[in-house]
């Protein structure tokens, strides 16, 4: 099986890395320095628990190069989807399955448009990882898995080989009879934590203790799980309480990649996260003033670009 990761960061940099060392036929996609550390040093992980290196690793600038993929993993962050999307076109056969493991709910429509929703599947990463320099991602604390499964009966041989090479890689993979509620219940969690970690400029320990910043994380968790049942989405009834009581069991440091991307004056995810909870919201008949709030309170600061009085 021919798997190529779009997007070495933190996501694809740790399941592709881990895939590879494993000896599964990997490439990656990848650009700037990043890419020319790979080339020539290999890839490391840095981890308190699974800590590797793979010293070959099969990189490339330019989709063409690598050629038809059995599987491509998009990793690309969510403000690059739109710009990559597009450049998949090279990878795609006739069987070929793309698996997005944006945050979001939007990545599958996106790359859709671009190759053909018979193409694509959804997915989930649930890690905590990041670049830490160029040729080195460090892994932070949450065991990471992969949930996908197929939209397309057409999908399921394809997939199913991809599970069994996440087997015999050492990485969880669940093979899911309905991605689209795997990829909404982490929304829920995501958009909440992200936008109230990166609004307050705390950790989860803080918030979820002072009554008042609380309050502000069940209640923007409701909100998404109501634009849910507005789409159709069919989610537990108790996901937000449920959600809550998961977030009470993080570590007290724990914070989203938005705050860092914030700290760093990076661009922000905020649009595809609050910000779509907002706009679906707006759209469908659903009040978010949470989430609302937040969008517009970091509108500022989206592109990066820190806010001066």
């Amino acid at each position: 099986m021919r798997i190529v990761v779009v997007g070495a960061g933190g996501v694809g940099g740790y399941f592709g890395g881990l895939l590879a060392k494993a000896g599964q036929d990997v490439t990656f996609i990848a650009r700037g320095a990043h890419l020319a550390a790979m080339l020539a040093d290999g890839l490391t992980v840095e981890s308190e628990t699974t800590p590797f290196h793979v010293a070959e690793v099969r990189a490339t600038e330019d989709p063409a190069a690598a050629g038809t993929a059995d599987i491509v993993l998009f990793a690309v962050k969510l403000y690059d989807m739109e710009a990559t999307a597009p450049t998949l076109k090279p990878l795609i056969g006739p069987e070929t399955v793309v698996v997005t493991l944006q945050n979001g709910i939007d990545a599958p429509e996106i790359v859709g448009r671009a190759v053909g929703p018979r193409h694509v599947v959804p997915g989930v990463a649930r890690i905590s990882a990041v670049v830490a320099r160029p040729g080195v991602v460090r892994h932070n604390g949450l065991v990471p898995s992969i949930v996908f499964g197929p939209v397309d009966p057409a999908q399921a041989a394809p997939l199913q080989a991809l599970k069994a090479a996440c087997d015999a890689s050492a990485l969880t993979a669940v093979l899911t009879d309905d991605p689209w509620r795997a990829v909404w219940e982490k929304f829920v969690f995501l958009a909440s934590m992200s936008g109230l970690t990166a609004l307050t400029r705390h950790a989860m320990g803080p918030i979820r203790t002072n009554p008042a910043t609380r309050a502000l994380l069940r209640e923007s968790l409701a909100e998404t799980a109501a634009v849910a049942a507005a789409l159709g989405v069919r989610l537990p009834a108790d996901l937000p309480e449920r959600t809550l009581g998961f977030m009470d069991s993080l570590p007290p440091g724990a914070r989203a990649s938005m705050l860092e991307d914030l700290e760093r004056g990076r661009r922000l995810e905020l649009p595809w996260l609050s910000g779509a909870v907002a706009r679906l919201g707006a759209a469908n008949g659903v009040a978010t003033p949470i989430h609302r709030t937040i969008a517009a309170a970091l509108a500022l600061q989206v592109d990066g670009q820190p806010v001066k009085g």
